[in-house]
């Protein structure tokens, strides 16, 4: 069993950075697919990027290219979130995922592993 745990969430203001972690249980941590996802107030959870096992290859939404930036630290068995200029529209609640699958997907039903969710609100 695998368990996620985000942290780092926040309210700022808009133009800041933010950084989330996502903590990850379990010795084969280097083998998933890491992703990100959030959930907007009144909206559906969207996907924000992912970070593949395979090659190190990741992916981003439109909205958050250039701003955005997922790394990972194997050996701490953590997958970040670099968020910058963050605007009004990034508030929401933000979820790291985990997935076996090498492929970067972005629907919600390739993900097998999720976290409880951290808050980040972005005032203007």
């Amino acid at each position: 069993q695998v368990q996620l745990v985000e942290s780092g969430g926040g309210l700022v203001q808009a133009g800041d950075s933010l950084r989330l972690s996502c903590a990850a249980s379990g010795r084969t941590f280097s083998t998933y697919t890491m992703a990100w996802f959030r959930q907007a107030p009144g909206k559906e959870r969207e996907f924000v990027g992912a970070f593949s096992w395979s090659g190190g290859r990741t992916y981003y939404t439109d909205s958050v290219k250039g701003r955005f930036t997922i790394s990972r630290d194997n050996a701490k068995n953590t997958v970040y979130l670099q968020m910058n200029s963050l605007k009004p529209e990034d508030t929401a609640v933000y979820y790291c995922a985990g997935s076996y699958k090498s492929t970067i997907y972005d629907t919600e039903r390739s993900y097998s592993y999720w976290g409880q969710g951290t808050q980040v609100t972005v005032s203007s």
